[in-house]
Order: structure tokens, then C-alpha cells, then sequence
């Protein structure tokens, strides 16, 4: 890539998200997470690469394996571990939880707990920049499974008719919750696969090396820019604990490793992973002293009556 200054911002999200990550999963095993909680553990070149790569006013849509992309746009760190802990000091003041992760002010406009319902709002949104000439990109991140989800078909097939300026990116992790893709899919390459249906490259990338994911969220974010429409990206990944350092696969580790062999001082890349653990440990305290959620915002954000009067 040859941009130092990018290179090390990547490898610091990455750090981030993964240190944020194994804490998350200590609290869940101490009972202290509500809710269940979907890690992104082993996946974090994907996140880190598409945010460098984003303006601050692009829009990032994600699914409820949202963490890594929540933090990676830069919502506050602490804010989101306290709505993981359902403190009252979370984004979403204790009432969404892991899974409904969302900080419009950063452009994370929420995690979705329906598999590919996310699809068709990001490319809603893509169609409101498109329509104000604002040249923001909507970013659509999903997972393998929701390729075989009619949504998938729908909101690719109007981006493309409409020339949207979205990119949807699958984060192919091999496996639909516990079903290997390649078990329940007629094509090798769920996403990938299938862009020439709709018109469209076929991009097929390794999800665990940044600097290519970087890259191509470049090419793509660009494209959408400049009026050419949307892009399919299938990213190849796997999730898995990141607890061994000598697993080729692991992205953190062997980009470190990448940064350190083209010059980068150890100094340095220590400095970034000592400044992530202590922003994960700063983190978890303010989330520990943030209050329960008080019963009066039971009753706040919601619609009282049901009824349809708010869509005028």
C-alpha cells in the first residue's frame, strides 16, 4: 500500500477492535453482557480497511456481528461496551444491547438481528445521497447467509437498475451460523458468484489482509462517488477465538508482522497495542460505573399508539 500513516491507523483499529473484542467475550463468561453477543474475533481486517478507506459522512450498515464496525467509525468506545453491559451509559442507553449497536453522529447506522433486512434500507439510504447530490456511500456489510436471503436479490437488482451509489460487501466466514455455506449454496462463491446476475464485477478478496481490503474499499468507494453505481465484494474471512498467534489466518498478528518486516519499529507497533488494551481497560470501567437504566426510559423513544400518524 506504502502509506505509512494508513497502514498503522489500519493496524491500530485492528488492535482496537480485537483487544475490545476478547474483553467483551471475558464479561459475557462473567455474566455481566446481556443478552447474547456476536464477536467479530479474526475478522477485523475487513472493518478496519472500509473505515479508513470511508469519509466520515458515509453511512456503515451492519449486521448484529456490529461491534468491530461500530468501533471502527469511531463511536466512542466506552459507550459501547456500557450498552453491551445494558448500562444507561450506552449508545442506546442500555436498551438495544449487542445486537442493536447504532451511533448515527459517527455514520453507524445500526446492526440488524434479521438476516439481509439490512440490505434494501442501505440501499434506501445510498438513494437519499443519490437524490441530494451529497456524495456520501452507503457501506453494507452482511454475512454469507444473507446471500441465500431474498433481500440479498432485491436490494442488489435495484442498486444496479438505479446505479445507487452502495457497496455491499459480504463477509463470507464460511459458515451460516453453524452450516457450512458451501453445503446450503449452488455457486462456490456466494457473493462473488452471483454479481454478473446483476451487471457487476465479480470481487473475490482475501478478508484477512488489510492492505487489500483497503484497497479495494478505495476502488469501490470511488466508483460509487463518482455516479458509476454500486459494487458486490465477497471478502473471505473466518471467525475464529484469535487465541493462536501462529495461525497464518489471523489478521492481526500477520499484519503486524507485514508492518514490522517493511520497517516499522517495534516501538511503535508495541506503543499501538499497550494504547488499545488501555483504551479497552479505561473502557470497561466507565461502563462498570455507568447506572443501570432507570424505568423511566421504558417509555421513551417508542411509538404510544401504534398507529401511522408519524410517517407525515
Amino acid at each position: 500500500m506504502g502509506d505509512r500513516g494508513t497502514e498503522l491507523a489500519i493496524y491500530r483499529l485492528m488492535v482496537e477492535i480485537r483487544t475490545f473484542e476478547k474483553r467483551a467475550y471475558d464479561l459475557f463468561l462473567q455474566n455481566l453482557v446481556k443478552g447474547t453477543s456476536h464477536l467479530s474475533l479474526g475478522q477485523e481486517a475487513i472493518a478496519a480497511g472500509f473505515a479508513v478507506a470511508m469519509r466520515s459522512d458515509d453511512y456503515t450498515f451492519c449486521t448484529y456481528r456490529g461491534h468491530a464496525h461500530t468501533l471502527a467509525r469511531g463511536a466512542p468506545m466506552g459507550a459501547v461496551m456500557a450498552e453491551l453491559l445494558g448500562r444507561e451509559g450506552g449508545l442506546m442507553a442500555g436498551k438495544g444491547g449487542s445486537m442493536h449497536l447504532t451511533s448515527v453522529e459517527h455514520g453507524a447506522m445500526g446492526s440488524y438481528a434479521i438476516v439481509g433486512a439490512h440490505l434494501p434500507i442501505a440501499a434506501g439510504a445510498a438513494w437519499s445521497a443519490q437524490a441530494r447530490g451529497s456524495g456520501q456511500v452507503a457501506v453494507c456489510f452482511f454475512g454469507d447467509g444473507a446471500t441465500n436471503i431474498g433481500a440479498f436479490h432485491e436490494a442488489l437488482n435495484l442498486a444496479a437498475v438505479w446505479r445507487l451509489p452502495v457497496v455491499f460487501v459480504c463477509e463470507n466466514n464460511q459458515y451460516m451460523e453453524y452450516t457450512p455455506i458451501g453445503q446450503v449454496t449452488a455457486v462456490p462463491n456466494p457473493a462473488a458468484d452471483r454479481a454478473s446476475a446483476y451487471g457487476l464485477e465479480p470481487i473475490l478478496l482475501d478478508g484477512n489482509d488489510p492492505d487489500t481490503v483497503y484497497e479495494v474499499a478505495v476502488r469501490t468507494l470511488r466508483r460509487a462517488r463518482a455516479g458509476d453505481g454500486p459494487s458486490l465484494v465477497e471478502a473471505r474471512t473466518y471467525r475464529h477465538g484469535g487465541h493462536s498467534r501462529a495461525d497464518p489466518a489471523n489478521p492481526v498478528p500477520a499484519y503486524r508482522a507485514r508492518l514490522a518486516s517493511l520497517g516499522v519499529e517495534e516501538s511503535a507497533l508495541a506503543a499501538i497495542d499497550d494504547d488499545a488494551l488501555r483504551s479497552v481497560d479505561d473502557a470497561t470501567e466507565e461502563a462498570r460505573r455507568s447506572p443501570q437504566p432507570s424505568l423511566g426510559l421504558v417509555e421513551t423513544e417508542v411509538w404510544t399508539d401504534g398507529g401511522a400518524a408519524w410517517r407525515n
